[in-house]
């Protein structure tokens, strides 16, 4: 694992495993490892033997929890990356909280995450901005590109709720993420660039990843949203009402 501290190169995925031992959205999860180690490393990953790992660290395990499943090379050298072709799996597992968890207030914050359509393990960046806005008195950022567009959130997708009750995701660099995709599978939504403005101005707004699902935002800086629309509720069924698949 040093060369994970050392070099910061590598990307994963995380899952939230029920109660049962299901994981929503598992094969986007494997897919989604798939398409990073070819893009990071140039190499092809073995989805049955990261399952097998997977299964072999959730043994005896009992309650809800989430499995993080990273994908780096051990011999990665900083003089030749372009040498780092035979990436490994490291799998650990934290404990999950309740879903959803309580409404955040996010601080909207200048940044761009590199490479964004990957979820690489290069968190600096992100934590920093998270950072920034918690000792603001937040609990987490908000990107706003140099566009002036918003994208995405600290480790979060984000979505709106417009004036008319119709879901918003933003049109932006963001990393696609597998709550988000299984939500745009199970309601209507478009699509749309959103300023900061009318981020601010939207009916009501929530985050999604994998540990929280549908977590609404009570406030983007000082401007505050609804956390009791009618939409946010529909969306925390939906989700909830997805299926898990067995490993």
């Amino acid at each position: 694992m040093l060369p994970l501290a050392l070099t910061n190169t590598g990307h994963f995925t995380s899952m939230r495993v029920s109660d049962d031992g299901s994981i929503r959205g598992l094969e986007l999860h494997m897919e989604r490892l798939v398409r990073d180690c070819e893009a990071v490393f140039g190499a092809g990953l073995d989805t049955g033997c990261v399952r097998g790992y997977v299964r072999q660290e959730l043994a005896g395990r009992n309650g809800p929890c989430v499995v993080r499943v990273t994908i780096y090379d051990p011999a990665i050298d900083m003089g030749r990356p372009a040498d780092a072709d035979q990436p490994h799996i490291l799998v650990s597992v934290r404990g999950a909280g309740a879903l959803p968890p309580a409404p955040l207030r996010a601080m909207s914050v200048a940044y761009e995450r590199d490479l964004p359509e990957v979820k690489h393990v290069g968190l600096f960046g992100s934590l920093r901005a998270r950072r920034t806005a918690q000792l603001a008195g937040y609990e987490d950022a908000l990107f706003v590109g140099d566009d002036g567009l918003v994208s995405e959130g600290g480790t979060w997708n984000v979505g709106f709720v417009d004036q008319d009750g119709t879901i918003v995701w933003p049109q932006a660099p963001v990393l696609c993420g597998v709550t988000m995709a299984l939500l745009q599978q199970h309601a209507e939504h478009r699509v749309a660039t959103v300023t900061l403005e009318q981020a601010k101005n939207m009916a009501a707004a929530f985050a999604t990843n994998t540990s929280i699902g549908v977590r609404p935002l009570r406030a983007i800086d000082q401007s505050e949203l609804a956390v009791e629309h009618p939409v946010l509720r529909q969306l925390q069924e939906a989700y909830l009402s997805i299926p898990g698949e067995i490993l």
